[in-house]
């Protein structure tokens, strides 16, 4: 069952409930290149479930997601109650084929882009923030919301990312283990 709005955006404010917006912001592209530090190309484009998104494919949805961003929080600044399109995540995934994307590039280009849009955030006026968009989906949007917004979402992909390199650990733990038990079988025969 997919969520609706509402749902979502309470999932996605409550990763960031009670934390500085800008603050989450300024430390996703660190925290994802500390977590996939050391993984092969195969490793980055690994997927835990079939239906489920790689590393290579949710940094590249974070750089396209930037993209939107800007978009956004630009059309508000410029246009008080201009109206947010939404877009097709999983249609961009497949059009801008996320899964042949080499992973570290999308990742550098989500960090310039990230340091651009807080750049330009800093250089608003304080009543800036209060400007917001109409969401074709979830409806008013100011830029503090946008910001926190960005924020929770991403969260929700840095621990998705910290969640499959979990796993590719420990299958590779697994692996270095049932080798060690063949290779003492081989032995003792």
């Amino acid at each position: 069952m997919q969520e609706t709005a509402e749902q979502y955006i309470a999932r996605i404010l409550g990763y960031v409930q009670g934390q500085d917006a800008i603050k989450v912001q300024k430390t996703t592209a660190g925290r994802l290149k500390k977590a996939i530090s050391g993984l092969a190309a195969a490793q980055l484009k690994w997927r835990p479930q079939p239906a489920k998104w790689s590393i290579a494919e949710i940094l590249a949805h974070l750089a396209d997601a930037e993209i939107v961003a800007s978009w956004r929080m630009r059309s508000v600044i410029g246009e008080n109650g201009v109206t947010i399109q939404p877009f097709d995540q999983d249609a961009w995934a497949s059009v801008f084929e996320y899964q042949g994307r080499d992973a570290r590039r999308s990742l550098e280009v989500f960090r310039t882009l990230r340091e651009n849009n807080l750049a330009m955030l800093k250089e608003i006026p304080k009543e800036t923030w209060d400007n917001y968009g109409l969401h074709l989906e979830r409806g008013k949007e100011s830029i503090g919301h946008l910001a926190r917004m960005f924020a929770g979402h991403d969260t929700n992909h840095v621990l998705q990312v910290e969640g499959i390199v979990r796993e590719l650990k420990q299958a590779k733990s697994k692996s270095k283990s049932k080798t060690k038990s063949k290779s003492k079988t081989k032995r003792r025969g």
